[in-house]
């Protein structure tokens, strides 16, 4: 895929194709990462990590106050998992 370069300010921009931001679920503000090797230059969208409630709550300390009655409250949304 062909680009050109644009001056903006003091340096060169070029933009990032429609199909690359949706893949990769990018939005303005979205950091990427550039991989820079003599002329190569590659772009890679960081993973984003996916979290399971079991997991982040398998890492709190113990000792943590909690809230009585708390587990047996009814799920009111998409906290099952």
């Amino acid at each position: 895929m062909l680009q050109t370069l644009r001056k903006a300010g003091g340096s060169l921009v070029m933009t990032v194709p429609k199909v690359f931001i949706e893949q990769n679920g990018l939005s303005e503000g979205s950091q990427v990462e550039l991989h820079l090797q003599g002329k190569r230059m590659t772009v890679e969208a960081p993973v984003r990590p996916r979290y399971k409630l079991a997991d982040l709550m398998a890492e709190m300390p113990e000792g943590l106050p909690s809230v009585e009655g708390w587990e047996e409250m009814p799920s009111v949304g998409l906290e099952s998992g």
